[in-house]
């Protein structure tokens, strides 16, 4: 059955393959179908029956009936399935009882043996029958003319003998009743049907693997290809559509010989670059019938350890963080937590926008725990740290069985697992975009779908999400949609670069110091508490001050550790402080760095004009540029759009 075919024509395609008796016995059935398959009457037995199935190309049929010799001798040379006609007793018994009437010695001729039950039949109720059988059209030839010499006066067969006993002057029964017949189309419907299904289950099968970011090839028991992915073939350099039915020690015999005797995995050389190969069972009918063969890049194995190992469980569903380790008295930081404590009120949608290392999880995980729902988990993941596959599989889990390597039982993604908690999207600009419609919904409707599941699960979960980009920017792009980013920026939180918090600076770096000479014995003696550390960075305040420092408090964080590294390995007899000169030779890229222009820095009413102004801006892309319906939709008039569109010029 050819894929083409399957949609096209959604109705089976039997073609009864007869000629004589048969066939104007298919024509008297075939009506009795024509709602049910696509039932074609061909005239036409052994090589001509071939050729035209040759010739039918993407039209060929699901399933072929036919009977006798013909059935046989097209099962043994088409790639299609045959049904062949199979008389009941009752047929029997009527074509032998009306073959009496046409003289006392009557034959039965059958393709191939007789069947026993046949024979015990015709004993049981005491009819004297002549069997004979037959194997070609030669045979039925020679068949007849021995039963003619034995002095037979008829003979029940099949079309093709009934012709023959007819030529030579004998009576002749024809064997098929419109019973068998119809027993035959149904059994072909139901043969049709399966195979259609397979062929469907079959190219799922294979979109799957071929989506899979990970190689995979199944093999038969001998160890032949069944099915490859396209990024498998690409590693091994050869041609999936033609590797199928060839053995892999053939077409990767390096691999081959490495592979395990037994299931488990393996460490693999291919082309130079390491693989994490897995060997599994391929189940079919109730027991291994193969091997199915999983390649993961190891390095790609190792960073997912990392990230896997840095996000335990127990610490991603907990918020460590509180308002109070927000340090610094700036006004931009002082607006920050009013409006944590504030938001934190309600169940609402919050943004968080701000560059790299500015600390969005810090205030997500500290709106958390003041919130109604701190007694629940806190989820947060990296929507940039995950591929595509493994990121929709930890948002939204899975039911067993949904892919290769689904655990059994299924697993409940992180969305669930938020439920009556807080669910925190780190780099949402980040998300692919099939799963942005998917997030998407969970926001408008609360419930979410695991892979391989078409039921729904209702949760009840507060969605907070960051990042460092332009989500306006993206929607014009194009990687960005502008549904999500409306559900999404309902609440709005602008942290503040370190650049901007020049009075902090000095305060936030005591703090950090003090943080890690608590990880540090040889330094907790002379830096015990946090007018202690103020102390020994009293000296280089006014580079630390200076800095533009681009990766903001995680790149001080980073400074921070080389100055408590260094102060560690210093003398004693040095003093606490430590200086410009030492400042010098750990941080160096400090030194070149001053602070940059008050009228540089953007104050935060000024950041808040520009975020509405983009706001404008893609709302008005999404109308089209309709300024009526850009402000209907906003809420604002002409004149406050004109002007907050002109205020960041």
């Amino acid at each position: 059955m050819s894929t083409p075919s399957t949609v096209s024509n959604p109705r089976p395609r039997i073609w009864a393959m007869g000629i004589s008796r048969l066939r104007d016995l298919f024509v008297d059935i075939a009506s009795e179908y024509a709602g049910r398959a696509d039932l074609r009457v061909v005239a036409r037995g052994f090589d001509d029956a071939m050729q035209e199935i040759d010739a039918a190309g993407g039209e060929r049929p699901d399933v072929i009936v036919a009977g006798g010799s013909n059935a046989a001798y097209l099962k043994a040379r088409v790639n299609v399935p045959v049904v062949a006609i199979t008389p009941t007793g009752f047929d029997v018994m009527q074509a032998l009882a009306r073959a009496r009437r046409e003289g006392n010695s009557v034959a039965l001729v059958t393709h191939g043996e007789t069947p026993d039950e046949v024979k015990r039949f015709t004993a049981a109720y005491g009819i004297d029958v002549i069997f004979a059988s037959y194997r070609s059209t030669e045979d039925a030839e020679d068949c007849v003319r021995e039963l003619q010499e034995r002095g037979v006066d008829a003979v029940v067969g099949p079309g093709h003998v009934t012709d023959l006993a007819e030529r030579a002057g004998m009576g002749a029964v024809f064997l098929y009743s419109r019973t068998s017949v119809r027993s035959a189309f149904d059994t072909a419907l139901e043969v049709a049907q399966a195979t259609r299904a397979e062929g469907v289950r079959r190219q799922r099968l294979d979109n799957l693997l071929q989506h899979l970011r990970d190689g995979v090839v199944a093999l038969d028991a001998q160890g032949r290809v069944e099915a490859i992915n396209q990024r498998l073939a690409g590693v091994l350099g050869i041609d999936a559509a033609s590797a199928a039915g060839m053995p892999l020690q053939q077409l990767a015999p390096d691999i081959a010989s490495a592979l395990p005797d037994a299931d488990g995995d393996t460490l693999v050389s291919v082309r130079g670059t390491s693989y994490l190969v897995h060997r599994g069972p391929l189940a079919g009918a109730g027991h291994a019938a193969g091997t199915v063969l999983t390649f993961q890049e190891s390095r790609a194995v190792e960073r997912l350890d990392r990230t896997l190992r840095s996000r335990q469980r127990g610490q991603q569903f907990t918020a460590r963080y509180k308002l109070d380790d927000l340090v610094g008295e700036c006004p931009s930081i002082e607006r920050v937590r009013t409006l944590v404590r504030r938001y934190a009120k309600s169940d609402a949608t919050v943004l968080i926008l701000g560059e790299s290392g500015t600390g969005k999880e810090m205030v997500a995980q500290s709106m958390h725990r003041l919130s109604a729902r701190r007694d629940f988990a806190f989820v947060a993941i990296n929507c940039g740290a995950f591929p595509e596959a493994l990121l929709e599989s930890e948002l939204f889990g899975y039911e067993e069985g949904a892919f290769t390597g689904a655990r059994k039982g299924g697993k409940a993604g992180l969305i669930e697992a938020a439920h009556r908690g807080t669910l925190f999207l780190d780099e949402i600009a980040e998300m692919p975009l099939p799963l942005q419609s998917r997030l998407l919904r969970v926001l408008q409707e609360r419930e979410v779908v695991r892979l391989g599941s078409t039921e729904p699960t209702r949760v009840d979960i507060r969605v907070v999400a960051a990042t460092h980009r332009a989500l306006t920017e993206g929607i014009e792009a194009g990687t960005f949609r502008a549904d999500l980013y409306y559900r999404l920026n309902i609440l709005s939180i602008a942290l503040p670069p370190l650049r901007e918090r020049t009075t902090d600076v000095l305060p936030l770096a005591a703090e950090l110091l003090l943080q890690a000479a608590a990880r540090e014995p040889r330094l907790s003696t002379r830096v015990p508490d946090l007018q202690a550390a103020t102390r020994v960075l009293a000296q280089i305040g006014e580079p630390l001050r200076g800095y533009a420092w681009p990766g903001n408090v995680r790149e001080l964080q980073n400074v921070i550790e080389r100055i408590a590294v260094e102060l560690a390995d210093a003398e004693e007899d040095t003093g606490d402080a430590f200086t410009r000169e030492m400042l010098d030779v750990v941080a160096p890229e400090l030194a070149a760095s001053s602070v940059p222009k008050k009228n540089d820095a953007l104050t935060l009413r000024e950041r808040s004009r520009h975020v509405e102004a983009d706001e404008i801006r893609a709302m008005l892309a999404a109308c089209g540029g309709d300024r009526d319906a850009a402000c209907k939709a906003l809420g604002i008039s002409k004149t406050t759009l004109w002007r907050k569109l002109n205020a960041t010029q």
